[in-house]
């Protein structure tokens, strides 16, 4: 592929986005195709230990602005070393959360200035937004709920369900806005039903390829 495939995966954490980004693994490695995977925030040295500072459940007197910024410089750093250089390469990129989890969680979530949360992020990801993404629906309350019973909670999983709410109304407006991008799934489906909406996707995406 001349420019790459840039995938990114959303979702609310418990939302099964970690299953269905393996099943796109799959999917191309079928292919003969050998993907870059990446995780946000993280991905690289420096964010990894942003990742760390970010979710920590300790760090509860972090600032609102500082966990935006912060998430952006990880961002940044990902596209930098990452992203940009495998797609300059035509190779597929396929990322576990992107610029829409800023928007919604720190936008909509931390009750930002959407449009400043949107502009400080695109300027971290050069304006190279994903050619197609993956958005998990399921609902906050059991979304969260099987997250934490699956694992200790992090800083933004400890938040009250209001936060939770706010972030999926957020990630509902952006389904809307870039509906030519994002494709909403309904996460109460099966995991082979959601991977066969996926398949159907990325298959189309292929052949305009």
């Amino acid at each position: 592929m001349k420019n790459g495939l840039f995938i990114s995966v959303e979702g609310l954490d418990g939302s099964g986005k970690t299953t269905q980004v393996q099943g796109i693994k799959k999917y191309f490695i079928n292919k003969n195709i050998q993907p870059v995977m990446l995780r946000e925030p993280g991905g690289t040295k420096i964010g990894e230990k942003i990742r760390h500072l970010v979710l920590d459940a300790k760090n509860t007197e972090m600032d609102r602005v500082s966990e935006m910024l912060l998430y952006a410089a990880s961002r940044s750093q990902n596209v930098a070393e990452n992203i940009l250089p495998a797609l300059d390469e035509g190779k597929v990129v396929i990322c576990d959360r992107f610029i829409d989890s800023s928007v919604a969680y720190q936008g909509y979530g931390r009750e930002l200035d959407v449009d400043e949360v949107l502009n400080v992020n695109l300027a971290a990801v050069r304006h190279r937004l994903p050619d197609i993404t993956f958005f998990l629906d399921k609902n906050p309350e059991a979304s969260l709920k099987r997250r934490k019973e699956a694992t200790t909670a992090d800083r933004l999983e400890n938040e009250k369900m209001e936060f939770h709410m706010r972030v999926y109304k957020g990630y509902m407006e952006l389904c809307k806005k870039y509906h030519d991008r994002i494709i909403r799934l309904d996460a109460e489906d099966s995991i082979e039903a959601i991977n066969k909406e996926i398949v159907m996707a990325l298959d189309s995406v292929l052949e305009r390829k």
